[in-house]
């Protein structure tokens, strides 16, 4: 079975049972889950070709698998879980004859006008959906900077003892003159920044992190990843609280690793994500 974006790229899922096939994915990597540089039960990969590159995350939550399904099987969720990434600017989900369409925005790090931002549709779809098993898709033909047939896909399984299994996969094309802005940035206000996969040590001892563009995949892909378990963890709080709860345990979550995800102050960020929320609730 072939899940394809919009633009073409496609991802090969396995004909045999998807829920079987992802079990044992997580046994294969029970190792790692237990033992790993992020203190979590958390894998992460990255992968490169000449036009397209990708991140994975592999994690077990502490939620049981109804509360995963029902709180992610919602296009108007997935813009609460979207909003909190520092780049998202704004989600709205939209109803078509073709099917719903995550409208997103995306910009900067910092406060940003609509009309300056990048407009990004995303075709929402259910590809599985069993007691024991989802699938959701993200896909859209265009992104920022030159970048196209991007895929967002999340499935989870259900564990014993009132746990999930996920997997995120943030995937994207980029094109020629996508490169060029990307290197652009990579040599500008992008240098020094790195992913989490360690391909050497430095001078002090310390790790030496992948960077370029496989480095910015990691982060991202780190970024939605704590935004989807933060969105799930603060499912239980009363309604009213639960996005302020998103918001402080986002910034939390992602500064537990600075040297990969530290891009602002907490209050400043509590100040752009309030005021941008607020301007999703008035703009249609």
């Amino acid at each position: 079975m072939m899940i394809c974006a919009t633009g073409g790229a496609c991802v090969t899922l396995a004909q045999s049972d998807p829920a079987a096939t992802l079990r044992a994915k997580y046994a294969s990597l029970e190792p790692q889950l237990r033992l790993n540089q992020f203190k979590r039960p958390l894998v992460l990969d990255s992968t490169e070709t000449p036009n397209r590159f990708q991140g994975d995350i592999y994690a077990i939550v502490d939620y049981p698998f109804v509360a995963v399904s029902t709180g992610l099987n919602n296009p108007d969720h997935w813009c609460d879980v979207l909003l909190l990434h520092i780049n998202t600017k704004y989600c709205h989900a939209l109803g078509k004859a073709s099917g719903t369409v995550l409208s997103v925005y995306v910009g900067t790090k910092t406060p940003e006008e609509l009309a300056d931002a990048v407009r990004v549709e995303f075709d929402y779809s259910v590809a599985a959906a069993t007691p024991e098993y989802f699938k959701i898709v993200l896909s859209a033909k265009d992104g920022p900077l030159g970048t196209r047939d991007y895929l967002i896909l999340l499935d989870a399984v259900a564990l014993p003892n009132a746990r999930t299994f996920l997997h995120l996969t943030y995937s994207y094309a980029i094109t020629f003159a996508g490169r060029l802005a990307m290197q652009a940035y990579l040599a500008t206000i992008g240098s020094g920044k790195v992913g989490f996969t360690a391909i050497g040590t430095r001078n002090d001892g310390q790790p030496d992190y992948i960077g370029g563009v496989r480095g910015l995949v990691e982060r991202n892909t780190m970024r939605y990843y704590l935004a989807v378990d933060t969105f799930l963890d603060a499912a239980s709080a009363p309604p009213l609280a639960q996005f302020e709860q998103r918001l402080q345990n986002w910034f939390t979550a992602v500064d537990q690793y600075p040297r990969q995800l530290h891009e602002m102050e907490r209050g400043e960020y509590l100040e752009m994500k309030r005021a941008e929320y607020l301007r999703q609730q008035t703009a249609r």
